[in-house]
């Protein structure tokens, strides 16, 4: 029972091991690889190699799919250069299982050393992430020679040895373990390698060696679909593409294994290196001959996986991709595109404001319809930004991420007013049928635009963290303040030449003004942090 517990350990270590790999690969050079990817789908050879470098970086076919998937998902790569480079990652994956098969056993006590020395002292630099990247590699080639360590014994054992013998003859049920193998173990690379070692031990045939290995990758594929079960329709297909394209070098290859097993056994090299290297060109001939057929595969994929119904007419979250969760740099990106989108909505709600005020109360509805709208993305950018490891960020991308919540804080608490505004207009003034007066309406109007041209300056300021925008925009707040001012004066004026427009809507018409006020700060709030930052920083921009 410990010797299966010990196995099941450095199963799980090497799996663990990829994951850290992969994040600190994702964290240093993630906006990297996500620009050599969508350079690469003008051209099929290209698309290919981007897949296999991609995945020899990040080790993980699984990763690379979840970055394309992402991209498909946002409308940013086709359906059919997506599918060439899932490809490639298959071929990419199945090299470095041919690598981390050779003795590197004395490089796992170093790596992991150097990596911790690095990432513990400079945790939240590119040599801390590297360090990690470094941790990953030695914990992997630990887990390897752990992995055969514990499979020794196991394999030694007369029931284990009995169970075994039963995966003869029927290469259908011999695939399906393989896949099985890979699922659990999360990882086709893990599958390939814990069959090569059974093969040295002679615990399983070669014949059945093989079977498992096409197993496992059709595993793989088998996963990338659960993994993305919960993605619109696009990046179903993705997977999907994937999945059948395994599928059908399955079905390719299995009716032949028997004259392949026989034709392998007779090479001069062990069976261990022997179903590595049947691994690997298994994938590379099967991707390459697939290749010019992605472009049918992508129109099977789009008639079996119809485009979402439209349910729902709230406005949705497009930009919060949760794979670049690993890439900070990425992540923050995707989250301040979607706070621009808030800004985008609040410029709708103080249009349809500016109607109401000027007697259309059916727009009050509109106005609350989009502060939902506005409430919807807060709260997806918020947990967004939860789910990022912020104790692992930059300084800089630290900085940043402050920035976006607070600036999405605004522009939510921004639209609870301007919501509130519309309801008392509706409320007080048209319900009431009490009319602002022609220079009180004129002087919310201009105040209004004010406002609204503020409001776009600050959205730029916010993405460009320009100072000298920064400094217009702080400027452009005291202008508003003291139009503010100005006109609160101009209002008490009339009352005292007993306007009675102004009399009827006066408590109303100083509340618009408040109100106006604290959006204004709200708006221009941003400025002072982009002023306040250091001055490295500045200089850098």
């Amino acid at each position: 029972m410990l010797t299966l517990l010990n196995l099941l350990s450095a199963i799980a270590l090497l799996v663990w091991g990829t994951h850290i790999v992969r994040t600190g690969i994702m964290r240093v050079y993630g906006a990297d690889l996500r620009r050599v990817l969508s350079r690469s789908i003008e051209k099929k050879p290209m698309a290919f190699l981007a897949g296999i470098g991609v995945t020899a970086l990040v080790q993980s076919s699984n990763a690379t799919t979840l970055l394309v998937t992402s991209f498909v998902a946002q409308q940013l790569m086709g359906l059919t250069p997506a599918l060439v480079v899932i490809l490639g990652a298959d071929v990419g994956t199945a090299l470095m299982a041919r690598v981390l098969t050779f003795d590197l056993s004395w490089l796992s006590p170093l790596f992991i050393f150097f990596g911790v020395v690095f990432f513990l002292g400079r945790k939240q630099s590119r040599a801390g992430q590297l360090g990690r990247v470094a941790i990953g590699l030695g914990l992997i080639l630990l887990a390897l020679q752990l992995i055969v360590e514990a499979a020794r014994p196991i394999t030694q054992a007369s029931g284990v040895q009995v169970i075994f013998s039963s995966l003869t003859g029927d290469i259908i049920l011999d695939a399906l373990i393989g896949a099985v193998f890979a699922i659990i173990s999360y990882s086709s690379l893990a599958a390939v390698l814990i069959t090569a070692t059974l093969t040295a031990t002679s615990v399983i045939s070669f014949q059945v060696a093989l079977c498992l290995v096409v197993g496992a990758n059709l595993g793989s594929g088998l996963l990338a679909v659960l993994n993305n079960s919960a993605a619109n329709a696009a990046g179903k297909r993705v997977a999907l593409g994937s999945l059948l394209f395994k599928f059908i070098g399955c079905l390719a290859v299995l009716p032949f294994i028997h004259v392949l097993a026989t034709w392998l056994d007779k090479l001069p090299v062990n069976d261990e290196e022997v179903v590595i290297f049947f691994h690997v060109f298994y994938n590379l001939i099967r991707c390459l001959v697939m290749v010019p057929f992605a472009a049918p595969m992508a129109r099977l994929c789009e008639r079996l996986i119809r485009d979402d119904p439209e349910t729902d007419l709230r406005l949705k979250p497009r930009h919060l991709d949760t794979s670049a969760l690993d890439t900070p740099a990425l992540a923050l990106a995707n989250a301040a595109r979607e706070t621009l989108r808030m800004g985008d909505v609040l410029e709708q709600m103080m249009a349809s404001f500016n109607n109401v005020v000027h007697g259309a109360p059916r727009e009050e509805r509109e106005v609350r319809k989009l502060d939902d709208d506005v409430d919807v993305l807060y709260t997806a950018i918020k947990l967004y930004l939860a789910r990022m490891p912020k104790e692992d960020l930059a300084e800089e991308d630290s900085r940043r991420w402050a920035e976006i919540i607070e600036m999405a804080l605004n522009l939510e608490q921004a639209g609870d007013i301007i919501e509130r505004m519309s309801g008392d207009v509706a409320d007080k003034s048209l319900a009431a049928r009490r009319a602002f007066s022609p220079e009180g309406v004129k002087e919310l109007e201009a105040l209004q635009e004010q406002l609204l041209s503020n409001l776009r300056l600050a959205l730029s300021v916010f993405l460009s963290r320009d100072i000298t925008s920064a400094k217009r925009l702080r400027r452009g707040k005291h202008r508003f303040r003291i139009t503010n001012r100005r006109y609160s004066h101009a209002h008490v004026d009339r009352l005292h030449q007993q306007n009675v427009q102004s009399i009827e809507t006066s408590s109303l018409h100083l509340g618009l003004l408040g109100d106006m006020k604290r959006l204004n700060s709200l708006f221009c709030a941003v400025a002072y942090s982009v002023l306040e930052q250091p001055d490295d920083e500045r200089d850098n921009e």
